[in-house]
């Protein structure tokens, strides 16, 4: 396997981050067809590790006077710091002397320390949880037993997390064996800020940042019926909703195309609305979903936070203007980044006279989940 250090070497020393990992290699080995599936799945393996924990790697004996031997001895420790057991990364090593060089492994060197984190996770929690893979999480929609009986009759491992969430190997193949309408692949704190909805029948609400509807889905998977409204930016990924919608056998909601941080554009499409409950799971920088895509982090600029931060303040207080008395503005986010949440709630209440009633960072990393946060603003 020798010939797979090429790529190796050629996929760490060209990804830029501009795009999602799990594209650029795709592309590259289309771009590479003499890469076998076993070599792509070396190659996965050896790249996400890379960019997991190479930062915090730290020699503490003399490099290696050949460069190639010193990536070698990096890769091995990356492989070993994330416990990658992709079989035949064994056979990556034959051949390649790694005896020169040892590493120390600093999680400090992954992240800026200067960051604050959000009430609810440590930093060290957190940085150390980007070594691991998160979990495939479903949310069970009905057929719980089936699921559960075609799981293990295809020798699925699960475990239950609740009632309706399950626990599964990242990249099973569950599509494969699962009917699309019976589940939603949607992480285990996701799904967990749907139970603070607690839906009325007949109440209006708006999901003013809606993507692909997965917020929207949970509150209508609840059962009560309600009067929803979802709009986004981009046409495109309302189209998704709605075919997603049309997939789990819901009605279309009413949706329209507005860029919520500017006030004119909600104004302009929606004059008049007014809704009993928002759910506003803002643009952020996705901090708490990192284990799954490492090299957001390994790329990420710290500089960019302020302006995450502005943008989600404005969005907030934008859509909370659309507030019928004594409704509530439901304030979501995927980051741990205190920035991002406490600081942002803070000046959404001293802006528009809302007031906390509760506030949590969902903390994930005790069952390889993600991280979110939450806030009930009314």
């Amino acid at each position: 396997m020798l010939y797979l250090w090429q790529h190796i070497k050629a996929v760490t020393g060209t990804y830029s981050g501009s795009v999602p990992l799990t594209h650029f290699l795709r592309d590259y080995c289309r771009r590479h067809p003499v890469l076998g599936s076993r070599d792509r799945k070396v190659l996965a393996a050896v790249v996400y590790s890379w960019y997991r924990c190479s930062r915090g790697l730290v020699s503490t004996s003399l490099p290696a006077e050949d460069s190639n031997l010193f990536f070698a001895n990096q890769i091995r420790a990356c492989l070993s710091l994330c416990n990658a057991d992709n079989p035949y990364l064994p056979q990556l090593f034959t051949g390649v002397d790694t005896a020169d060089s040892k590493f120390a492994f600093d999680s400090d060197l992954l992240f800026p320390a200067d960051v604050a984190m959000s009430e609810g996770i440590g930093d060290s929690e957190w940085r150390s949880s980007m070594l691991v893979q998160p979990q495939l999480f479903i949310r069970v929609r009905k057929h719980h037993s089936k699921i559960v009986a075609l799981l293990a009759g295809h020798n699925i491992p699960f475990v239950q997390v609740t009632s309706t969430c399950l626990s599964l190997p990242n990249g099973a193949a569950i599509d494969k064996v699962l009917p699309a309408d019976w589940y939603v692949v949607q992480d285990a704190s996701s799904q967990h800020t749907g139970s603070f909805f607690r839906p009325v029948a007949g109440a209006q609400w708006y999901d003013c940042c809606a993507g692909a509807g997965g917020k929207s889905l949970l509150l209508l998977d609840s059962g009560v019926p309600v009067r929803l409204t979802a709009s986004d930016r981009r046409a495109s990924i309302l189209a998704n909703l709605k075919d997603r919608f049309r997939l789990y056998g819901h009605n279309i909601p009413a949706c329209f195309i507005a860029d919520v941080a500017v006030s004119q554009q909600l104004a302009t499409v929606a004059p008049d609305a007014v809704f009993d409950n928002i759910i506003c799971d803002a643009p952020c920088s996705g901090s708490g979903t990192w284990a799954r895509t490492p090299e957001q982090m390994y790329f990420f600029d710290k500089a960019v936070l302020q302006s995450y931060s502005q943008l989600q303040q404005t969005i907030a207080i934008n859509v909370s203007q659309r507030l019928a008395p004594g409704g509530r503005l439901f304030y979501i986010t995927c980051s741990v980044f205190r920035c991002e949440n406490e600081d942002v709630v803070a000046a959404v209440c001293a802006a528009t006279g809302l007031s906390v009633e509760h506030m949590e960072l969902i903390n994930g990393i005790g069952i390889k989940a993600d991280s979110m946060f939450i806030a009930i603003l009314k």
